[in-house]
Formats: C-alpha cells, structure tokens, sequence
C-alpha cells in the first residue's frame, strides 16, 4: 500500500496540483492585500466610507446584554445579531474580479505562448531544408570552382 501511495504521489499531475495549489493559495493572498490595502482605500476616498468591511444593515435588534458600540460589525456578528453584511461582500466580489481577470490574462499568455510554440514547430517542419543529395551537388559545384 505504501509503494502504492508513492507512486501516486510521485505522479507528475499530482505533483503539478500541488504546485498550482500553493501558488494560488500565495496569490490569493497578494489579490486581497491587492484589494484591502490599495484598491478599497481608493473607492473609500471616492465614497467618504473609510472601510467597507464595516458596512451592513442591521435585520434586528441586538440581544439586551449587548454592550458593543452599533457600528462595530465584528463585535455585533460575534454576538450573534442578524444582518446584511454588504460591505465585506462588496469587498469579496471585488477580489474574486481582480483575480479571475489576472487568471484570465495569464491563461491568455499561456495560450498565446502555446501556439506560437506550435507555430514554430510546423514553420520548421514544412521547411525541412536542403536533401542530402542537394548538399552533396552544392559541395561539388563549390569544389570545381
């Protein structure tokens, strides 16, 4: 079972899963700094909101025990009271657009990148070049000269 479990680790897809899966993880990252810490101050600045994250629409009341302040979203989620978090969902959509318009230009590279290989490829393949027996007339004109 070990040997098994090896050679399925060992495959090259496995292996390039895992690569894909850490660098998207690390790019994930980048993307939300990308939106948190240059792209939301800038919409903040455009709008008067300072953050984002902390907009939402309260659907009830807080329980009677709540001492937190009304706008503190966290303190009032942590507390359990109903309502629309807008704001963190505005900023999640402006992450997952970023991101899928960079995939989107990257993978437009690859593929670009891709047939231009395959291009290369068939221009060399159409043109083998001279046959032998070409070479060998050429080489004999040259001689009597």
């Amino acid at each position: 079972m070990f040997g098994e479990f090896k050679a399925f680790i060992l495959k090259g897809n496995v292996l390039d899963l895992a690569v894909a899966v850490i660098i998207g993880a690390a790019f994930a990252t980048i993307t939300a700094s990308l939106t948190q810490d240059i792209i939301m101050p800038v919409v903040s600045a455009i709008f008067g909101v300072p953050d984002f994250s902390g907009m939402f629409i309260l659907l009830a009341s807080p329980p009677a025990d709540y001492a937190g302040a009304m706008t503190d979203y966290a303190a009032l989620k942590e507390a359990g009271v109903p309502m629309l978090g807008w704001g963190q969902f505005l900023t999640v959509v402006i992450n997952f657009i970023i991101l899928a318009f960079i995939i989107f230009l990257i993978v437009r590279y690859a593929n670009k990148a891709m047939e231009a290989a395959k291009e290369k490829e068939e221009a060399a393949a159409e043109d083998p070049g001279p046959t032998e027996v070409e070479l060998l007339t050429e080489i004999r004109d040259s001689l009597k000269k």
